[in-house]
């Protein structure tokens, strides 16, 4: 390679991938700047053989907000996902674009499978002509890809194998005087290997090292999903770019599969010449042989009888065509890789399992900070709990309902630690306190590069959940776009992650919870009527605080005890005073009011003993209608109420949100929402 030449080395990227039928058959990296044309004249940076495509059919370019594609006047048009554009369209991760007989996906991650329905169905069948060929061309004419021997890939050129070897010299006896230099190279390169972290970053380590060693135009290093431990385990199809190397500008074109299909079943690595790229069904492309492809190594990347992948390189030189001893070092690089793939792979596994059980962990001891605060005598207590002991037991999704603070999620908690699911993750998400964007992502993950931020893959808690149970709070803040797909998953469907082609399956059980009318959310056209019945199978209503006045006598010498474990100080108790206060009190905010009033209590009482004075109550007017002889009663709303008393926070507080909403027990994002929606500003004073 000339040194003032620029590589596509590292794998972070935008790509257009050629696809004919499931398979891919080039990989196109986009340059911010540069703009890539597609069309029959060679000029073009994809020339397409096709008479359905114009001379200039389409351009990608960067824009604002991104990459889009623009038809430049084709006579056939361009289609994006199956609909015809008629002016610069942004393209996202997953879009299809179709230029006549071919098929580009435009992705962040090549590395993921790009065989699916989407490709197979776009690609299998032409769109109907829309306009004449340009001139030039003929109505009658047929392409190559046209034939049945395109479709099936059977011209392509025979290559003629100059080498075939399973084993390199460096791995066989003493070094020769020749291969000592290698010996250097493969040293300092698989020093480096051990030190990867993950699969990509080994390839480009491995990619690289060979292009400072062997020297090739191009090259890639391709691994299977999973491991080949025999003949016929795995095919050309199956095999996945993790990194790809190329001179400026240069695409990388997928090589002879009779060659990766022979490398994959024999475990020889091979040296040819007179090699061709494959030619796809969407029409001739400009391949390996029209690149004047000189030579070409495929190396199994193998272990034994163990194949994880290939090596790829091949040289447009002639001067620089690649030779015995370039093979020789590609089978001792592919040999020491592969034992690190195994080892990583292995790796992955367990930190899977890992993360599993850390959640389950989590879970449990959540479980056990807080599962004794669903404590009472009451007879509502005592039904309540009868109730979750019965729901448990069932599989059907739970709709659980009650004001804010009554312990939804300590319900939701009960009835999965009383389940069959009780080993599997309890997986909690708010459903209020994210933007749509955010809780798309978050519901069902995302890949990376999928939009702004996407910097490495997500799972989401629907794949964290499975086996287990997903509790969904505030269910009703739920954006209406997003309520489909979930409605979708909950009746047993596969989804995609966000910007992902591959489906995801899950068995997880929904528990959600919600303090709003659900009813007249439904006719209010903000909640899908769909998803409610789904939701609302099993229902429990956790009663507030006001209506088992006795269970507060239970639950405040259960703050005070936690609080004094947590501060790891000494016990503290209410004067008489102070426990009427606290029986007497209506507590609009419910349980979690009373736990935030004992514990700041706890907090600034100097004494043993908790006078009457140390305890604050909300300073809402009207939070709880007064008997009539208290005063004159006010008929409010409960949003009024909820307004009122949020008000009455951010005075106390003295407009610090991240305090009002640990008084107020809700999220920070959920109270700017609510500060928006009910148009309480900061006084200027």
């Amino acid at each position: 390679m000339q040194g003032n030449e620029r590589h596509s080395d590292e794998f972070d990227g935008v790509y257009i991938v050629l696809c004919a039928g499931n398979q891919w058959r080039g990989v196109y990296r986009l340059v911010e700047g540069r703009c890539l044309t597609i069309g029959r004249e060679s000029s073009n940076q994809i020339a397409v053989d096709d008479d359905r495509c114009s001379r200039r059919h389409c351009e990608i370019f960067f824009g604002p907000g991104g990459w889009l594609v623009r038809d430049l006047g084709s006579s056939n048009g361009t289609n994006v996902n199956g609909k015809k554009i008629a002016r610069p369209t942004a393209l996202s991760e997953g879009d299809l674009v179709k230029v006549g007989k071919s098929t580009f996906l435009y992705t962040h991650d090549i590395s993921q499978p790009l065989s699916t329905d989407d490709i197979e169905s776009l690609t299998a069948v032409d769109p109907p002509r829309t306009g004449a060929p340009d001139s030039g061309t003929h109505p009658e004419m047929e392409t190559h890809a046209d034939s049945e021997e395109a479709l099936s890939g059977s011209e392509e050129f025979e290559p003629e194998i100059l080498n075939r070897k399973s084993r390199s010299r460096y791995v066989e006896g003493q070094p020769e005087q020749g291969l000592r230099a290698g010996f250097a190279g493969l040293y300092r390169l698989v020093a480096d290997m051990v030190t990867a972290n993950d699969l990509k970053q080994l390839a480009v380590t491995v990619l690289s090292g060979l292009f400072d060693v062997v020297k090739p135009d191009i090259g890639a290093i391709l691994l299977l999903p999973e491991p080949a431990t025999g003949p016929g385990q795995a095919s050309a199809n199956d095999l996945r770019i993790m990194s790809f190397r190329a001179p400026d500008d240069a695409p990388y074109h997928r090589i002879s599969d009779r060659l990766s299909d022979a490398a994959l079943r024999q475990g020889d690595g091979t040296l040819s010449m007179n090699v061709g790229g494959e030619e796809s069904s969407a029409g001739s492309f400009k391949t390996l042989e029209s690149m004047n492809a000189q030579s070409v190594i495929c190396a199994p990347i193998r272990d034994g009888d163990t194949i994880q992948g290939l090596v790829h390189l091949y040289s447009l030189s002639p001067d620089r065509a690649l030779d015995n001893e370039a093979l020789d070092f590609t089978l001792a690089v592919a040999e020491h890789m592969a034992r690190i793939v195994a080892r990583l792979r292995e790796q992955a596994v367990l930190e899977e399992g890992l993360e599993t059980a850390r959640q389950v962990n989590q879970s449990l001891r959540e479980m056990l900070e807080i599962e004794s605060d669903l404590i009472g005598t009451s007879e509502t207590m005592r039904i309540l709990r009868d109730e979750i002991g019965r729901f448990a037991v069932s599989d059907a999704t739970a709709l659980v309902r009650g004001e804010s603070g009554v312990g939804k999620e300590l319900v939701a908690r009960a009835v999965h630690f009383n389940s069959p699911r009780n080993k599997a993750p309890f997986v909690c998400l708010n459903c209020a306190a994210l933007t749509e964007t955010l809780l798309e992502s978050e519901l069902f993950g995302h890949e990376k590069g999928s939009f702004t931020g996407a910097t490495e893959r997500k799972i989401g808690k629907f794949e964290q959940a499975d086996g287990g149970t997903l509790f969904l709070d505030e269910v009703g803040e739920m954006p209406l776009q997003i309520q489909a797909k979930f409605l979708r998953v909950l009746e047993g469907h596969a989804f995609e992650r966000v910007g992902g082609h591959a489906s995801v399956e899950v068995d997880v059980r929904v528990v959600a919870a919600t303090n709003r009318d659900l009813e007249q959310a439904v006719r209010d056209g903000k909640f899908r009527r769909d998803l409610f019945f789904r939701l609302n199978i099993l229902e429990i209503e956790v009663p507030p605080l006001r209506d088992r006045r006795n269970d507060i006598a239970e639950l405040i010498p259960h703050f005070l005890e936690r609080c004094s474990r947590k501060r790891a100080a000494g016990e503290k108790k209410f004067s008489s005073e102070a426990l009427d206060l606290l029986m007497n009190y209506d507590w609009p905010g419910n349980v979690r009011e009373l736990r935030n009033a004992v514990e700041r209590a706890y907090a600034i009482a100097r004494e043993d003993t908790i006078s009457d004075t140390e305890i604050r109550f909300s300073t809402l007017e009207g939070n709880v209608p007064q008997p009539a002889e208290t005063g004159e009663f006010k008929p409010l709303s409960m949003k009024e109420i909820e307004k009122r008393h949020i008000q009455a926070t951010m005075h106390f507080t003295k407009w610090v949100k991240r305090e009002a909403a640990r008084v107020l027990g809700i999220e920070r994002s959920t109270l700017d929402r609510k500060l928006k929606s009910y148009g309480i500003d900061r006084p200027d004073n």
